[in-house]
């Protein structure tokens, strides 16, 4: 079992930044992938970046790239996502995701990822 813990969501202005963490507790944080995702109220949850377990490879959707940048820090069990040039549309609640690994894979899907951090809302404002 991993549990995680998400923080660092809040209020800002278009054009400003937030760095979102994960903390995970439980098995050996380097042994899982991890998964930034957000979810905009009547929107499909997707992907916004995503990490293998040693932090070797990473991916960043199109729409955020340039902008958003995943990093982990497997000596501190977190996983980050900072957020450059905030957009409104960037509004929406962000989740952090697991899934236990035995190769160098990130993972884009959400039905990929077995555990799941509660969630912390993001609200850009124009």
């Amino acid at each position: 079992q991993v549990h995680l813990v998400e923080s660092g969501g809040g209020l800002v202005q278009a054009g400003g930044s937030l760095r979102l963490s994960c903390a995970a507790s439980g098995r050996t944080f380097s042994g899982y992938a991890m998964g930034w995702f957000r979810q905009a109220p009547g929107k499909e949850r997707e992907c916004v970046g995503a990490i293998t377990w040693n932090g070797g490879r990473s991916y960043t959707r199109d729409s955020v790239k340039g902008r958003f940048t995943i990093s982990r820090d497997n000596a501190k069990n977190t996983v980050y996502l900072q957020m450059n040039s905030l957009k409104p549309e960037d509004t929406a609640v962000y989740y952090c995701a697991a899934r236990y690994t035995s190769g160098d894979y990130y993972y884009l899907g959400a039905s990929e990822y077995g555990y799941w951090g509660q969630g912390t809302q993001v609200t850009v404002s124009s």
